[in-house]
C-alpha cells in the first residue's frame, strides 16, 4: 500500500472519497480509515506504527489534531486536509500549518482533497517515474480546459 487516507470523522466522508477517487484514477494503492486522534487514539497509534504506507493523508476539521498526531508518530510525509466545519475551516487550517517546529505537516487548501491526493502522487513519483508522466499529462489536460 502506498497511501493511507485517514479521516477523523464520518462527517469527513465527502473529502475522503474525493481523495480516494484521484488515487484510483492514478492506480495508486491506498487504504482508507476513519480514526479520530481524540476518540481512537490508541487504535490510531497502532495503525500508524504498523502501516507500510509511504505517505499519509489526514482529513480533519475543527481543532484538526489528526495530521499533527500522525506526524508525531512517523517520519513519513503527512498531508493535512482542513475541513470546513466552523469558522470557514480556518480553525482547521491554522491548526495544521502552525505545527510545532521539527514535526512538519504539509497542508493543502480547505476541503481540497484532490490536491492532497495529487501531492501524495508527486511524492510517490520521486521513485516511480511512470507517475511523473501521468501527472504531466493530467496537468496538461486540466490546463487546456
Amino acid at each position: 500500500m502506498e497511501v493511507a487516507v485517514i479521516a477523523g470523522s464520518r462527517s469527513d466522508q465527502r473529502i475522503l472519497e474525493e481523495v480516494c477517487g484521484v488515487l484510483e484514477d492514478f492506480q495508486i494503492e491506498y487504504e482508507k480509515k476513519i480514526l479520530s486522534a481524540h476518540r481512537d487514539r490508541k487504535e490510531l497509534e497502532v495503525y500508524i506504527m504498523n502501516s507500510d504506507a509511504d505517505v499519509f493523508i489526514a482529513v480533519a476539521g475543527l481543532s484538526a489534531h489528526l495530521p499533527g498526531f500522525i506526524a508525531s508518530l512517523t517520519t513519513k510525509p503527512v498531508i493535512g486536509v482542513p475541513v470546513s466545519v466552523k469558522l470557514g475551516g480556518l480553525d482547521a487550517l491554522l491548526s495544521m500549518v502552525q505545527m510545532t517546529s521539527n514535526v512538519p505537516v504539509a497542508c493543502v487548501g480547505i476541503d481540497n482533497g484532490k490536491n492532497a491526493a495529487l501531492l501524495s502522487i508527486e511524492i510517490l513519483s520521486i521513485k516511480r517515474h511512470e507517475l511523473k508522466e501521468k501527472l504531466s499529462k493530467y496537468r496538461a489536460d486540466k490546463l487546456e480546459h
